[in-house]
């Protein structure tokens, strides 16, 4: 059922903000400026600082938003993050221990993977759906839409190469959701601090891959 829930937020807003942040504070205005932009699906990655405590602070000023985590490697950091309040769990590979931790807790998992043999070793072992990266290296959107033919039953994350340009592409090849982290963070802006230019940012990549423009 948890599983059910995320995926239905997956289609309908189609998008995961990916924030790494070196400063707590930053990491924070970060995600107050892609939410002012329409976008509800945030993740902290784990390396970010103070993750934990930046994750449960979203929560409580974020209601309208989902708020995970990502580059979680062990288990220890995954129990630290659901403890946290992480709605969503990511990871860079694919780990049957970890997988298993987040279904008894009832939180999605979305492990990372490349191969077609590690797509469906994620799914089968649970999995909600899986993160294909880095997919920018492996052909795009066409290794995304080379796989709906014999994997089109798996729900796909292509990460890793991902622009605001060429995300309707991605979802028009079959994957669930995109996600994106430079593309929306320009360091430029990040260290200006214009949050507003980085909300038009989200704004402009949640028109762009609105269910009425993508399929």
């Amino acid at each position: 059922m948890f599983n059910q829930i995320w995926l239905s937020q997956l289609q309908k807003h189609r998008a995961i903000a990916v924030i790494r942040a070196l400063e707590f504070e930053l990491g924070r205005k970060m995600a107050l400026a892609i939410a002012s932009g329409g976008m509800r699906l945030i993740e902290i990655t784990w390396n970010s600082d103070r993750a934990a405590e930046l994750i449960a602070q979203l929560r409580l000023e974020l209601p309208e938003c989902i708020i995970g985590t990502g580059t979680l490697l062990n288990l220890n950091h995954m129990e630290e993050a659901i403890a946290s309040g992480a709605q969503f769990l990511f990871t860079p590979h694919v780990d049957s221990t970890l997988i298993q931790t987040a279904i008894a807790k009832h939180v999605p998992i979305i492990p990372g993977a490349l191969t077609p043999t590690e797509i469906v070793s994620a799914y089968t072992q649970g999995a909600s759906c899986v993160k294909v990266f880095p997919v920018q290296a492996v052909g795009g959107a066409n290794y995304i839409k080379s796989l709906q033919g014999p994997l089109g039953q798996i729900p796909l994350i292509p990460t890793g190469g991902v622009t605001l340009e060429n995300a309707p592409e991605f979802l028009a090849a079959g994957a669930v959701a995109v996600g994106l982290s430079s593309e929306l963070f320009p360091p430029k802006l990040v260290n200006s601090g214009d949050w507003e230019a980085i909300a038009q940012l989200a704004k402009t990549l949640m028109q762009k891959c609105s269910q009425d423009s993508c399929p």
